[in-house]
């Protein structure tokens, strides 16, 4: 799939899909507020982000993406140690209130952690916790997983602040309205703290690997690997930073408030196409 500033082009079934879904007439699905993470570590003098395929049997099986899900409740109860920018700094930048702004970066360190086993907290704000493979920190990523304990206990039982200054905003996707299930999703990136490793511990995914952003998209172009077009967008703007922390600098200035949602256009010649906007 070719992206351009523009958009790209609209898959056929999508196509029929779209002209189903507006022939009927029906209410668009309201879409669920997600975040999802760019783990990303150095690579000589390169980097390497962290991509997970969801299992055939999800929505979006078979596709690659970042870790990532939806917000829960718990999120926006939460009452936890907090280091970096506070709710209603991170409540500017997202675009959202305060409290909706916590539980979208509370899901976003929670979700890396339950998907990939990569812990964004510390037991200082100027701190990070170190190695969590242990058997220990793995029953703790099954009970949160499990939502049989909530993140904010998980962090108070050990004594852990969340590092929200961890996390960089980077943009929000809102799926095309004649989707089933729809999400507004917002994307951060995260360099992988020191002395911590991923695991392949999510039972969502099939397969996991670091790739360069640049080999990533050039595999997707030939096929070897399914993304979709948030994914492919969001990997060549990052590669376009050049460096860690050119990826960094381009954080800071970055609208992660207004929504990207793709439209898809129909004419009555030409080809169908979807428009970022």
């Amino acid at each position: 799939m070719t992206i351009d500033s523009d958009g790209f082009a609209a898959p056929p079934a999508l196509v029929e899909h779209a002209r189903r879904f507006r022939a009927e007439g029906g209410p668009p699905a309201r879409p669920r507020v997600s975040a999802t993470v760019l783990l990303l570590r150095p690579a000589g003098a390169d980097f390497e982000v962290y991509v997970i395929r969801r299992v055939a049997a999800m929505v979006f099986g078979g596709v690659y993406a970042f870790p990532g899900g939806g917000v829960d409740p718990s999120d926006s109860q939460a009452h936890l140690d907090w280091a970096g920018p506070e709710p209603a700094a991170w409540a500017g930048r997202l675009g959202v209130e305060p409290d909706a702004a916590q539980a979208v970066v509370c899901a976003a360190a929670r979700e890396v952690f339950e998907e990939s086993g990569v812990l964004l907290a510390g037991p200082d704000a100027a701190t990070v916790v170190g190695d969590v493979s242990g058997d220990d920190w793995e029953a703790a990523r099954q009970d949160l997983e499990a939502r049989r304990r909530g993140f904010a206990d998980l962090l108070a039982g050990r004594g852990l602040t969340l590092r929200s200054d961890l996390l960089l905003p980077w943009s929000r996707w809102i799926t095309p309205e004649f989707e089933p299930r729809r999400f507004d999703t917002y994307f951060f990136v995260a360099l992988l703290p020191q002395g911590q490793r991923t695991r392949d511990v999510s039972g969502e995914a099939d397969h996991t690997m670091w790739v360069r952003p640049a080999d990533a998209l050039a595999r997707a172009e030939a096929g070897e690997l399914t993304m979709l077009p948030p994914t492919l967008v969001t990997l060549a703007q990052v590669a376009a930073a050049g460096d860690l922390a050119g990826v960094a600098r381009a954080s800071a200035t970055r609208d992660a408030a207004t929504p990207i949602a793709p439209r898809l256009d129909l004419p009555e010649d030409g080809e169908p196409r979807f428009v970022l906007g």
